[in-house]
């Protein structure tokens, strides 16, 4: 690993226990998205760290071109103002147009997809959720959902990314907090005489309470079909 990769891993460390331990009374605000991302890229680029982007600042994700810098200010705030003042939305969806509005506007130089994934879990975390994981291997679904949103405006593809995400890191939690015992879910498959495609095919669907850990699907012994 370089440095880099340290200090973003201990920062990115820093701020999971900041979110999970801050008292969940403030809503999501320019301030809380600045403390953020000052502590994100503290140690690695003191220059930009806590800061939108400023004058001649121009930031491009593959072929799209994040809006002028002098709009930053003003599109964030007009994207908490909808977020929290949208009462009547399902959480899930009124989470998934944030971030995707957030990633459109990629208000700061570096740091934009981490803290945008970040603000995701204080989100959560403030409606008493577990925080979630979008593993690499759904990233490419992932980036699909900005490319539909940018051309159509649809959010059905990142409401299905963080639903998925959600489902299983609450399956992971009940699990536990049942004090079950738990397997890989091919061993699982193997005693239930079930091919093991299947079930893996309905954990990534997960429709059945299946979960991950170092990458390897995972179930409660006491699962049965």
């Amino acid at each position: 690993m370089s440095l880099r990769e340290v200090f973003e891993a201990k920062n990115l460390a820093q701020i999971m226990q900041y979110i999970r331990t801050k008292p969940q009374t403030e809503d999501v605000s320019d301030d809380l998205i600045l403390l953020l991302h000052k502590m994100l890229i503290g140690n690695i680029d003191e220059s930009i760290a806590g800061k939108f982007r400023g004058k001649d600042e121009y930031v491009q994700v593959g072929t799209y071109i994040a809006p002028a810098p002098e709009h930053v200010e003003r599109m964030i705030e007009a994207t908490l103002i909808e977020y929290t003042s949208n009462h009547s939305a399902y959480f899930l969806d009124k989470i998934a147009k944030f971030h995707l509005d957030f990633e459109t506007i990629h208000p700061f130089n570096d740091g934009n997809g981490r803290i945008g994934r970040v603000i995701i879990n204080y989100q959560l975390q403030r409606l008493g959720f577990p925080s979630i994981i979008i593993r690499n291997k759904e990233k490419q679904i992932y980036y699909d959902g900005f490319v539909k949103y940018r051309d159509t405006k649809k959010t059905n593809i990142m409401e299905t990314v963080i639903r998925l995400a959600l489902m299983e890191s609450l399956h992971k939690r009940l699990t536990y907090l049942k004090n079950k015992v738990v397997l890989p879910l091919a061993d699982v498959a193997k005693k239930l005489k079930k091919p093991t495609p299947i079930l893996l095919n309905a954990a990534r669907r997960q429709t059945i309470p299946a979960f991950r850990e170092k990458g390897i699907w995972k179930i409660a012994e006491s699962f049965r079909v």
